[in-house]
């Protein structure tokens, strides 16, 4: 599927292509698993980066169920239990509702990176990935989360002026133009 190749080859590091991998393979023929497909037994090497979103309330009431250590790091605080479009993420607001806007309502892989993902963090370059899950009804109840830093002082270039955000839809776009 050239979407899925396209998706791929924009993926950054080797710990998402790992988790993209076993989203995949726990999807089976399915376009995409369920929460209960996902055993954190499995890939015990990236649960310090992980998170869980509970979305069956809707993009407005998105939460996070679960959180990794390093989450919490990235962060700067715990975010379990907490809103997703709380104070924190305010000043990126409209960058990270596009992101579950379309990874909710268009079942569809995100990954990007985005410079200062909350206020007061710009010192850090977020590499995140985001991945549908559904539940029993078919529809995204949930959201796997990956998320690893880097220092922007030492990695400007690895990101564009923009924040940078690609769904699996628009990899297919880009590689259907050129």
């Amino acid at each position: 599927m050239p979407s899925e190749l396209a998706f791929r080859a924009q993926v950054i590091l080797r710990e998402q292509r790992d988790l993209y991998g076993y989203w995949r393979a726990c999807a089976g023929s399915r376009p995409i698993p369920s929460r209960y497909d996902i055993d954190p037994v499995d890939i015990p090497q990236l649960l310090p980066c992980l998170s869980i979103l509970e979305a069956a309330q809707g993009l407005e009431s998105l939460r996070y169920r679960l959180a990794g250590t390093r989450v919490h790091e990235i962060y700067g605080t715990e975010i379990t239990g907490r809103a997703v479009f709380d104070s924190a993420l305010q000043h990126k607001r409209e960058y990270w509702h596009s992101v579950y806007r379309q990874v909710i309502e268009e079942r569809t892989a995100m990954q990007g990176a985005v410079r200062g993902p909350v206020s007061g963090r710009d010192h850090v370059i977020l590499i995140w990935m985001r991945l549908p899950l559904a539940g029993l009804s078919g529809a995204v109840e949930h959201v796997l989360g990956y998320d690893a830093a880097l220092p922007a002082s030492l990695h400007l270039s690895a990101v564009p002026e923009k924040d940078a955000l690609e769904s699996a839809s628009d990899a297919r776009k880009r590689q259907a133009l050129g």
